[in-house]
């Protein structure tokens, strides 16, 4: 029979998400929410001990016990089991994360619990795609892309106008586009090219570099800029270099002051656990939710049957 701990365990079972801050890196985030739940898993209450019955001898005359006439059955606990001997009942279990984010990176981490790291493998075969916010600075050029990185290089900016930001936006966004639908590996003549792109399901088939599917500014206010991208098999590091080179289209140069990933496949912001909802309580219920949310979209929607119903008169004779 199944402890309530193991018990628990298994209703821990699926994919989540979290919110990593900057400054932070995945593997401690991942340690962290993996001694959380061990912890609070070691912490329910424990079955109790099994017994057994032992023969002793009853208090008598000491010729009476010699000769083992006299004996009495006693139920004593079995202290093998006792967690003070074997250790605590939850001593591994395996924590995976999804699309990693780096040090300085924030945002949706997507992590898994025992069996749902399969699921969690299955979800990124799919190529989902994630969303970014990314901080901008135009005026300087570094070593990594970065604000924190060795300064390189350093420019004007005046000439710089937000219509003309948009316009190496849409050049940067068209030639991924292409590049896409090459991956895709599609007949771009053909008429399913043309509704999986109006439903946004192309994607590339098979490994490929990074593209963007989407890109666009929602804040411009010289020297600095905010991006939002969507895309596909990124890394922040990429992100960085997109900044960069938006930059040098400019006849600037720019550094990315921050990347914040909003979005994780299915997983948004408002679905990340914070640092305080680390625990097994709250994760349990985001796994919950998730399993919830799958089986909505795999139901099949209702049908309505629109059909009049006639109404007759009756006509007395």
């Amino acid at each position: 029979m199944a402890t309530p701990a193991i018990r628990m365990l298994r209703r821990l079972e699926g994919i989540f998400s979290v919110y990593k801050p900057s400054g932070v890196h995945w593997k401690l985030v991942r340690d962290t929410i993996e001694t959380n739940i061990r912890n609070d898993l070691n912490a329910t209450p424990s079955q109790p001990l099994p017994h057994k019955i032992c023969f002793l001898n009853a208090p008598g005359s000491e010729t009476e016990a010699s000769r083992g006439l006299a004996l009495r059955t006693v139920s004593l606990p079995v202290l093998s089991k006792h967690p003070l001997v074997t250790g605590p009942e939850v001593q591994f279990m395996k924590v995976g994360v999804g699309h990693r984010l780096d040090v300085a990176s924030s945002g949706v981490l997507t992590l898994a619990v025992g069996n749902g790291n399969r699921a969690l493998g299955d979800l990124y075969s799919a190529q989902v795609t994630s969303e970014y916010t990314l901080e901008g600075e135009f005026g300087t050029a570094t070593a990594d892309f970065s604000h924190t990185g060795k300064v390189v290089e350093r420019s004007t900016y005046d000439h710089i106008t937000q219509d003309k930001l948009e316009r190496v936006l849409a050049m940067l966004e068209g030639a991924n586009q292409k590049a896409l639908l090459m991956y895709s590996n599609v007949d771009m003549k053909s008429q399913d090219a043309y509704e999986m792109a109006a439903r946004g399901l192309l994607g590339p088939d098979g490994k490929s570099p990074p593209i963007l599917k989407g890109l666009r500014c929602i804040h411009f206010q010289p020297p600095n800029f905010t991006l939002e991208v969507q895309c596909l098999n990124d890394t922040q590091k990429y992100l960085r270099r997109i900044v960069h080179e938006i930059g040098l289209e400019l006849r600037s140069t720019a550094v990315c002051k921050g990347v914040r990933r909003t979005r994780d496949g299915p997983f948004t912001l408002k679905d990340a656990l914070v640092h305080q909802q680390w625990t097994a309580a709250d994760i349990m219920q985001a796994v919950r939710q998730y399993h919830a949310s799958k089986k909505r979209k795999k139901s099949p929607p209702t049908k309505i049957n629109h059909t009049s119903t006639a109404v007759k008169r009756v006509i007395p004779e």
